[in-house]
């Protein structure tokens, strides 16, 4: 069975001409998969019944299935449990706002860069999903606000899994989530979060894409991250900063620093300082995130006190830098939270 939110454009118009049917289908399906967000071949109103039963015979557009969905005591953060045809599950996120509605997308079951504090990291790596496993988390917030007369404003890939890892199948989602035709999503409303994956920030920023990046950075110097980020090792902060520079030129585009505010270790003025001095005069901005608990690690959130003294000692070094509002902890959907509840809880 033929998965077609695997597909590109051009990939359905082959898969519906194979089928014996003109090319002008294609944008008919098209529009129903994207535009309005169907979930089954029959709602396709204006397709040949023939045709439908066809499509239902040879391909589907949903395989995920829902295992849970939780509401927060917020009533604007939910988060969804699917589970994949091959028994993995994923966990997505929505978070509604005055203005935004915006999605928090995996793009990996489980993750490989083993950040201690991370609950994606501390399951470790299952596999890369697939660009319809990826694409279908959009569709699945997107029908209900079609429903509703909304839609989705924003999406970030920060949800389970290192989107760079995944490089090809994540670039193929956003471009289909970008797409006028698609979700229609404005490129610089699509943010993909990286641990710092230098070879492959260098070649995303040589693509001349317009989709932001946020680096986890975390700490400021390797000593400290290496305990956080074991791949720190491998792409040590002095060759993610020169990849940032890189990027920032090719682009223009700014860079914004993730740091996850850990009370008595990556939140004190010796780190404030470093990350001073370490992003200085770069176009950037750091966003600080008390960290969200985990059963896998034992630390703690920073105190208002003590964030507030790091976000000052940040301003002399003239870094700009906002502390992220909190959204859905109570439900684990917070940054770092995501992970295989039914596998692994």
């Amino acid at each position: 069975m033929q998965h077609l939110y695997d597909l590109s454009f051009d990939e359905l118009t082959a898969f519906i001409v194979g089928m014996g049917q003109p090319k002008f289908r294609t944008r008919q399906v098209w529009e129903w998969m994207y535009k309005k967000a169907v979930s089954s071949f029959d709602e396709m109103s204006n397709l040949p019944l023939s045709f439908r039963q066809k499509l239902e015979e040879r391909a589907v557009l949903e395989t995920a299935v829902v295992v849970s969905n939780q509401l927060s005591s917020d009533k604007q953060t939910r988060k969804v449990l699917f589970q994949l045809p091959d028994g993995q599950y994923v966990e997505t996120v929505f978070m509604g706002y005055r203005r935004r509605r915006t999605i928090c997308i995996s793009t990996q079951a489980g993750c490989a860069m083993g950040c201690v504090f991370c609950a994606t990291g501390q399951m470790g790596f299952v596999r890369h999903l697939t660009v319809g496993e990826i694409v279908a988390q959009a569709i699945y917030f997107s029908r209900d606000l079609v429903a509703k007369g909304e839609r989705i404003t924003n999406i970030v890939l920060m949800g389970m899994g290192e989107p760079l890892h995944n490089y090809k199948n994540t670039l193929a989602a956003i471009d289909r989530l970008n797409d006028e035709d698609g979700l229609n999503i404005g490129a610089r409303k699509i943010t993909i979060s990286t641990v710092g994956m230098v070879p492959a920030i260098l070649r995303y920023a040589d693509e001349g894409r317009q989709t932001p990046i946020a680096i986890s950075l975390h700490a400021a110097t390797n000593a400290e991250r290496d305990k956080l980020i074991p791949v720190n090792k491998k792409w040590p902060i002095e060759d993610i900063i020169d990849a940032c520079h890189y990027y920032i030129e090719k682009t223009g585009r700014r860079i914004t620093f993730e740091w996850a505010l850990i009370s008595g270790q990556n939140d004190t003025i010796e780190q404030a300082q470093a990350l001073g001095r370490l992003v200085h005069g770069m176009l950037c901005h750091v966003n600080l995130i008390p960290l969200n608990p985990t059963t896998g690690f034992s630390g703690n959130p920073s105190s208002r006190e003590r964030i507030d003294a790091f976000q000052q000692e940040l301003e002399k070094y003239q870094v700009s830098s906002t502390v992220r509002l909190r959204r859905g902890i109570d439900i684990q959907a917070g940054c770092g939270q995501l992970r295989d509840r039914v596998v692994n809880a």
